[in-house]
């Protein structure tokens, strides 16, 4: 796998392109555009690159139009755009820096200025990018945490608006974790909680699958293009594969070692959607079958539908063994 940094160079001018791309091949993978909506095409497809170098006199869209559009686009808001351009004016590099980009190069460049400037904000870049990932990580588990499933959530589900695709979310919650953490200590507990997300991360196998604490001992599990079968089949494995660590537990009700309950509720959300088919409502839904698994003995997965009773006691037994999957 390469891990090189990406860099763009944008430019209608093959000669321009050529000789950054030759100076900058050795360092970074290159990717060239010969115009705006090309280079727009390509991080649509393709990404966001690490660096992006902007000509500004391009037909339209122009390269001040190229960055307007990114910094207002959430994926590539922060790839740092370095313009280089004949536009010489204080002006035109005035209205460069302001629309968001971080350097302002001027034509004719000098080659080991660009390749300065380019390995400066490059290194910027990687460093802010470690920053943003350790701020989206759990510090005691290691995997994501709340604001990252936020953050995903939101933008999980304006996918899932634009192409009417089930968007799925299982919530877990250790059972009885106030007695283990009570009776074994807290360390005992967290290490109980790194194994149980180090568990949860390893048995959701798609990439595109996210995996949070959600807080204490709770754990949501975010599933883009799934629908509700499929959701609580991963729910059902996620919760075998807890119970499969027999990590004793000698005060549970739900059994002789440590495991989780599962609620799951699954939404296609709709352009012109009613209250209960918000965002929230996922939520909602999901912790409602949450909680309707301890109601009826916990170690258990229980999926939203409206056909559910009201009735906890007529899905399942109190006896602390796996129930079938309600509906």
């Amino acid at each position: 796998m390469n891990t090189q940094p990406v860099v763009l160079i944008v430019d209608d001018n093959p000669g321009n392109i050529q000789v950054l791309a030759e100076a900058l091949r050795s360092d970074y993978r290159i990717k060239v555009a010969g115009g705006g909506q090309m280079a727009l095409d390509i991080i649509a497809k393709q990404g966001p690159p690490d660096l992006i170098l902007l000509d500004v006199m391009m037909p339209q869209p122009d390269g001040y139009e190229v960055c307007r559009r990114l910094k207002q686009d959430s994926a590539c808001k922060n790839v740092p755009v370095i313009f280089v351009t004949a536009r010489s004016d204080t002006q035109d590099e005035a209205l460069g820096l302001r629309l968001g980009a971080v350097d302002y190069i001027v034509k004719p460049f000098r080659l080991p200025i660009v390749l300065a400037r380019v390995r400066n904000h490059i290194a910027l870049k990687l460093k802010a990018d470690l920053l943003e990932m350790h701020a989206l990580l759990d510090g005691l588990t290691n995997i994501h945490n709340r604001r990252r499933f936020d953050e995903s959530f939101a933008s999980e589900w304006k996918r899932a608006l634009r192409g009417s695709t089930p968007l799925s979310l299982i919530m877990l919650d250790i059972d009885y974790f106030k007695p283990y953490n009570d009776n074994y200590g807290h360390g005992a507990g967290d290490d109980c909680l790194r194994k149980v997300a180090a568990t949860l991360a390893a048995a959701a196998e798609r990439p595109g699958d996210l995996v949070a604490r959600y807080g204490g001992e709770e754990f949501v599990v975010l599933l883009p293009e799934t629908d509700e079968e499929g959701a609580a089949r991963i729910a059902e494995h996620l919760r075998s594969q807890v119970e499969a660590l027999q990590l004793p537990h000698g005060h549970s009700a739900a059994a002789a070692w440590l495991t989780v309950s599962a609620g799951v509720s699954c939404i296609v959300p709709q352009p012109d959607s009613q209250p209960d088919c918000q965002p929230a409502t996922l939520l909602e839904q999901t912790d409602s079958m949450l909680y309707r698994c301890k109601q009826s003995g916990r170690n258990r997965v229980c999926r939203w539908s409206r056909r559910v009773s009201q009735d906890p006691e007529a899905e399942g037994s109190r006896e602390g063994r796996p129930a079938p999957t309600f509906t």
